[in-house]
């Protein structure tokens, strides 16, 4: 199933400058083993030594937080949008 991974700003240094690449997953752990098969670097970035997701990324499946979902083991259908999200902090109050 081929499912549009957005990949923000700070990691398309490791995707040749792509914002969006294409990749065949069934979940989204899948499609993050795929990421890193095609970019290598890109999963440290993604997922911490634990195997799960780093603090300040989130990551969506067509707009849904996969925390809510089934995490990593969220499904994909063809035509999905999974998007990697820095959270932002920082600035002053």
């Amino acid at each position: 199933m081929s499912v549009v991974v957005r990949i923000p700003t700070p990691l398309r240094r490791v995707t040749n400058g792509q914002g969006e690449v294409q990749v065949q997953a069934s979940t989204v752990r899948e499609a993050i083993e795929k990421l890193e098969e095609n970019f290598p670097g890109i999963k440290e970035r993604i997922i911490d030594e634990q195997g799960e997701v780093r603090k300040f990324v989130n990551l969506y499946v067509n707009d849904e937080d996969i925390r809510f979902l089934r995490g990593l083991d969220t499904e994909l259908k063809s035509g999905d949008l999974l998007s990697i999200v820095p959270a932002i902090a920082g600035g002053q109050r």
